[in-house]
């Protein structure tokens, strides 16, 4: 398994942002905030996603270019 991609990182930064906005925003009872939290959590998970299915296809590929080496 390789390492995390640039999008999995991404989408990781963006779920932590969210969570910290979104519990502000409860805390401050600021609804706006909190709603914008959970969107910035819910476009982390989506981009972590892509990046781990991206990664998924490289490894596929790069496992099939050592079998046919062989």
């Amino acid at each position: 398994m390789s390492l995390p991609n640039k999008d999995e990182m991404k989408g990781k930064f963006d779920q932590a942002k969210g969570k910290v906005k979104e519990g502000v925003g409860r805390t401050v009872n600021d609804q706006d905030m909190e709603a914008e939290g959970k969107m910035d959590q819910a476009k982390g998970n989506i981009q972590e996603g892509y990046g781990n299915a991206k990664r998924n296809v490289g490894d596929a590929l790069k496992d099939l270019g050592d079998k046919v080496r062989k």
